[in-house]
This record gives structure tokens, sequence and C-alpha cells, in this order.
């Protein structure tokens, strides 16, 4: 349904969705449209696999030279954000706490339901949800294979560059 009204303009698209509004995100889900505020601080993505390294720099720059990915974003020594066409995935480095290979970050329109939802059913929560100075509000879960999912809800759009990130531009 979505598809066939990609020709209208933009006051019918904002008909449908009143949520949206300049800077939103209209996102395809299996459960329908999401509407996300836009962060210069996440991609675009709606999950958002994240991988550990034990050198960040090192493994962004493999990845980039070898698959092609580009940085999107550079947050200190600890973390960078690489896109590939639409996708994205996060370079994490390594931590001796957690024993998951990898994590997931999944962004979310209402992450204080979803929080009461999951810890409704007993999920083992690692960090309840907290307002970050890039502009989203985060919690952790561990599921029962030991992986760590991320919830993420953007709340504010912040320049990077206040937080020491470094936005690279596309």
């Amino acid at each position: 349904m979505i598809a066939s009204h990609a020709r209208h303009s933009q006051p019918y698209a904002a008909s449908l969705f009143p949520r949206a509004h300049s800077t939103s995100l209209l996102c395809l889900t299996f459960s329908g449209v999401v509407v996300m505020n836009r962060s210069h601080s996440m991609p675009s993505a709606v999950i958002i696999p994240e991988f550990p390294y034990p050198d960040v720099r090192e493994a962004v720059e493999w990845l980039c030279r070898t698959f092609r990915f580009k940085e999107r974003l550079r947050i200190g020594s600890h973390r960078a954000q690489l896109s590939f066409g639409a996708g994205s995935l996060v370079v994490t480095r390594s931590s001796d706490v957690s024993n998951a290979s990898f994590s997931v970050m999944v962004r979310v329109d209402d992450i204080d339901s979803h929080y009461q939802r999951v810890k409704e059913s007993d999920a083992q929560i690692v960090s309840p949800p907290a307002d970050y100075p890039y502009g989203e509000r985060q919690y952790t879960v561990e599921d029962p294979g030991g992986h760590r999912w991320i919830f993420s809800q953007t709340i504010a759009d912040i320049d990077p560059e206040t937080w020491g990130g470094i936005l690279f531009k596309e």
C-alpha cells in the first residue's frame, strides 16, 4: 500500500502519517509503519548489528578497504558506524564483560513501553533505559543465547561534534 502512494505529494503523506514531520523517518516494519525521529548520531536503519573487535580503527580500515563499507561516524577510538547502501553496522571495542560475539541494536519509536513489555517477560535486563548525550535513550537485554540486544529511541538530533564524534559526509 505504501508504495502505491509514492507519487503523492508530501501533504498527502503527512495526512497518512500525522506524527511524521520533516525530521522524521518512516520505517516499514513487520508490524506496520513506525515513525522515528532523525538523528545525525544514528544511522537510519532500524536494525543495526554491532561487531566487537580488539582494535576498532584497524577493523574499520579493513572493512572499508575489503568490503567497501564507508565510515559514517567515528566515536572516539572505541566505536564507529559504517554504511553500505541503505544498511549500517557498528564496530565496537571488544569487552571482557560479555560473552556475545556480537550484539544487535534495534531502533524503536517508544522505548519506555517497549522496555516495560520486555521487563514483564522476565528478560535479563543488562541496563535499564538511560538518556545519552548523543540524543538516544537506550536499554540493553541479554537473550538466552547470551546475545546482547540494545533498544534505542532517538530523543534529540544532536550534532556529533558536540560530544566528540566525527560525522563523515557522503
